[in-house]
This record gives structure tokens, C-alpha cells and sequence, in this order.
């Protein structure tokens, strides 16, 4: 029985960026996916954000097109090239900053998703993924977790499959979830697709809570990620920067990255 729809939305737009999820909204329908960040950054040789803090959760980066640098307060550095995925487990607490590079804009998904309770407050960690080293299973590329017997690199939570997945007009493709991952949605970043329903480019669809297969059909050529995991079964506990599982952790990630803040700012990393 294919699975239903639940919602589809847009999002909303901030310059060259679209955040379809934020923890406020639909974060909370679809945990551990907390945030999602889509766009087309210009080439510029100035930061994407300026250097900032997050605990409680780990960000990861998947560039389609062009090329990122990156650092951070774990002490890595380096650029993400197309087809490439930078992972930062911002655990207990982490800056970072990042550029464009060269003359190519950048097409990229960021998404950012809860840790549990035993790494929330855990020893940062940043990976960076070369776009060969990112495994695949037919027209489907695993980012985060493991799909059909292949697995990412990457050391993310149990309980979560992040796919980037490519069709040409006319194929069709069948996501079956891993058992008891109940979440699921997707985002189309080019084309023209019927889930049956039909989506479009920029449009994120978030589907009923089940283990059901979600079968896609490609109008003309399409590229997409898609998400499935168990469901978070701990509230979001929000800070400025921050998502952690309750108040105590909070304030645990909270000291954390303003002791690193004022590191920064002795060094004069900031004002």
C-alpha cells in the first residue's frame, strides 16, 4: 500500500535560501529532522554565515554543485566538493564557518538533526565525505545511514536514512524504509514528480506516519533527497543555537559555546 501525504510546503525564503524545516513547526512532526536548509549560493569569496554555535545536534551539508570551505572550533578544515557531504556533530558544543569557492554557485540541502541523549552533550565531530566515498544503490545515494545494504561513512545516530536520488523522465522508484523508521518526507531540488500526488522543484512533502513503500514517478528528470527514521521520542528543548532534549543539557551546550565564544574573542575570531 503506497504511502499518503501528510503535508507539503515551501517554506520560506531568507536571500538564496529556503528553510523548509525549522524545530518550531515541522520539526516537531518530523523528528530527529529539525531543520532543512535548501538554495543557490552566489560565488563570493565572504562568509556564508559568519562564525556561529550549535550543541545538541549535527548538521550535515550535501553540496550538488560547486564548493564549499569549511572550519571549526573541532580544529578541521577543508573544502566539500560537488557530490560531497561535510557532517558536524555539534554535540556538547561547536562553532564553524564556511565560503563558497571558485566561480561556481553552490546547490546545496543542509539538514540538521537531534542527537540523543547519550551524544547530546557528546565530543564534537566533523567528517568531511568525498563525493566517490558516498556510497550508492541504484539511482539512490546514501548520505546518512545505511539503505539496501549499503552505508554511509558517516558516524551519524541509529534510526536514520538520508538518500540523494537522481531519475530520468519516465522512471519510477520505490523507497521501502528500514523497519520502524515511521518519519518520512522528501524534497525535490529539480523536476517534476507524482508521489501520486504531483510535487515540484522546492516543494517538501512530508508523509504519513507508517512503514509503508513511497513510490515516486519522474515527469523529466529529477533530483530529490528523501528522509525516513524512528521517530524522536524526546521533546526539542529550543535554545538560540540549539536543540537538546531537556533544560539540563540545554544549559550544559549553552556554557559550552559561550566558553568557546570567549576563546573566539580573545583571539579575535569575534567582537
Amino acid at each position: 500500500m503506497p504511502r499518503k501525504l501528510w503535508t507539503v510546503t515551501t517554506g520560506y525564503h531568507r536571500g538564496p535560501i529556503t528553510r523548509l524545516v525549522s524545530p518550531s513547526d515541522l520539526g516537531q512532526w518530523i523528528k530527529p529532522f529539525v531543520f532543512l536548509d535548501a538554495g543557490v549560493l552566489p560565488a563570493s569569496a565572504g562568509p556564508l554565515f559568519g562564525i556561529h554555535p550549535h550543541s545538541g545536534i549535527a548538521t550535515l551539508t550535501a553540496v550538488l554543485s560547486g564548493r564549499v570551505a569549511y572550519e571549526d572550533t573541532t580544529g578541521k578544515q577543508g573544502e566539500v566538493q560537488t557530490g560531497g557531504l561535510e557532517w558536524m556533530r555539534a554535540g556538547g558544543g561547536v562553532w564553524h564557518d564556511g565560503h563558497v569557492v571558485g566561480n561556481t554557485p553552490v546547490e546545496f540541502f543542509q539538514l540538521w538533526v537531534t542527537l540523543p541523549p547519550d551524544q547530546e552533550n557528546g565530543v564534537p565531530e566533523s567528517q568531511n565525505i568525498a563525493p566517490e566515498k558516498v556510497p550508492a544503490v541504484g539511482p539512490a545515494r546514501v548520505l546518512l545511514g545505511h539503505y539496501q545494504g549499503a552505508t554511509s561513512p558517516i558516524r551519524g545516530p541509529a534510526g536514520i536514512t538520508y538518500l540523494h536520488v537522481r531519475l530520468k523522465a519516465g522512471e519510477q522508484w520505490r523507497f521501502q524504509p528500514n523497519p520502524s523508521e515511521t518519519v518520512a518526507w522528501m524534497a525535490l531540488h529539480r523536476g517534476t514528480a507524482s508521489v501520486p500526488e504531483s510535487l515540484a522543484a522546492g516543494d517538501l512533502a512530508i508523509f504519513e506516519a507508517s512503514n509503508h513503500p513511497i513510490d515516486v514517478v519522474a515527469h523529466d528528470d529529477v533530483s530529490f533527497v528523501l528522509g525516513a527514521a524512528v521517530k524522536h521520542p524526546y521533546p526539542l528543548v529550543m535554545g538560540k543555537y540549539s536543540v537538546h532534549t531537556n533544560a539540563r543539557a540545554l544549559a550544559e551546550g549553552e556554557a559550552e559555546i559561550a566558553r568557546i565564544g570567549r576563546q573566539l574573542r580573545a583571539a579575535g575570531r569575534l567582537p
